[in-house]
């Protein structure tokens, strides 16, 4: 389907994961991924200046073996990460410029918008440079990629009219998390008319191996189906997208996706009735409730990261994934300037500020004896 004038099919290559031979991402296997793809009609691959050695890996499996005409490359700008000027910012685009070889980028994404760190972009006048570039013809496409709350996204949107589409973390599990708000932040951007290029469809590999529970249904519905099917289609039947991106990490996985992807066009009413009971499910994994408002962080002395140990806590009991569980603590404690859970004094000024009644020292606790 077309959008924004480019005809791109619904399956995107994530560049971020990668095959790895001996700590290096292996460029023979990513080659004949890349192949596969094409072959199969596919064009649209995404890397970014920091997914370490992805541009360089994409130059040596793609742009140097195929026409340019043949593919569409997106890469991103963080200038959040270790810049501290514009000219530092703005040099990431001429360092992906060297490293992809691809002379030009289809589409160029402000990367990991949201909190505190679109006022980088701000401060950098950053809306303007990826215009002007867009004049140039270095751009074809500008976009941002977005980690954060809807409402952030509507100010961001209204804000900036011009950017031309978003990215979006969009699966069947975050669909109605409060931590993630993947159904609201897309409806935000179907509000605003922007195309959306959906990112973490299978939650980081998590969705492919879901709880039994979970993986229960769809092995009922289809017992050849792979899980990571189910979550890539969900992403893939809505309207407005541009493609789903999937981060493959071997030829297995890439000829899997391939195999439904191919002739995908929409999910069947009984596909969709599958994937509900599946949400539903989900649902019954005991959770902690938490909504993320942070009403307790604004009253706790120790300024502890509780919403994001929550988060992390409901990663584990999830997915059974103890190291994605802390890489999100660390995220959303940590890497927000947070205290971590063992931090506690238990003074429980916490609990009574929480509008969902959790226990939050015992939950706490629980973290630090799980997590940590």
């Amino acid at each position: 389907m077309a959008y924004l004038g480019e005809e791109i099919r619904k399956l995107g290559f994530g560049l971020m994961r990668l095959p790895q031979e001996d700590k290096k991402i292996d460029i023979q296997q990513t080659k004949r991924m890349v192949d596969l793809f094409l072959e199969a009609g596919f064009t649209y691959f995404d890397t970014a200046w920091a997914y370490e050695g992805s541009e360089d890996a994409i130059r040596q499996a793609l742009v140097e073996r195929y026409p340019r005409e043949r593919f569409q490359l997106a890469t991103k700008n963080a200038a959040w990460i270790n810049c501290k000027t514009r000219e530092e910012a703005i040099a990431q685009f001429d360092t992906s410029l060297k490293q992809t070889g691809a002379g030009y980028f289809d589409f160029y994404l402000l990367h990991n918008l949201g909190e505190s760190r679109t006022q980088v972009f701000d401060d950098y006048g950053m809306w303007d440079w990826i215009q002007e570039k867009k004049q140039e013809g270095r751009i074809k496409h500008a976009g941002f990629s977005f980690h954060s709350t809807a409402d952030e996204l509507e100010a961001i949107l209204a804000a900036h009219p011009e950017m031309e589409f978003v990215q979006l973390q969009i699966n069947y599990g975050d669909w109605e998390n409060p931590a993630v708000q993947s159904k609201a932040c897309y409806e935000v951007a179907r509000k605003h008319g922007k195309p959306v290029i959906v990112m973490e469809p299978v939650k980081g590999g998590m969705l492919a191996t879901p709880p039994k529970n979970v993986e229960a249904v769809f092995k009922a519905a289809d017992a050849k189906a792979s899980n990571a099917s189910w979550a890539i289609r969900f992403a893939a039947d809505l309207e407005g997208i541009i493609t789903v991106l999937s981060g493959m990490s071997s030829v297995e996985q890439m000829e899997d996706n391939l195999s439904f992807m191919k002739d995908f066009s929409g999910l069947s009413a009984k596909e969709k009735e599958t994937i509900e009971k599946a949400r539903a499910e989900l649902k019954k994994v005991p959770l902690i409730p938490c909504t993320s408002c942070d009403y307790c962080a604004k009253v706790c002395p120790a300024e502890i990261g509780i919403s994001g140990s929550f988060t992390a806590m409901n990663y584990l009991t999830l997915y059974g994934d103890k190291t994605a569980a802390l890489g999100q603590e660390n995220w959303l404690v940590g890497g927000h300037g947070k205290k971590r859970a063992d931090a506690c004094s238990k003074c429980g000024k916490c609990e009574k500020a929480c509008p969902q009644h959790i226990e939050i020292r015992k939950e706490l606790e629980q973290v630090c004896k799980d997590l940590l």
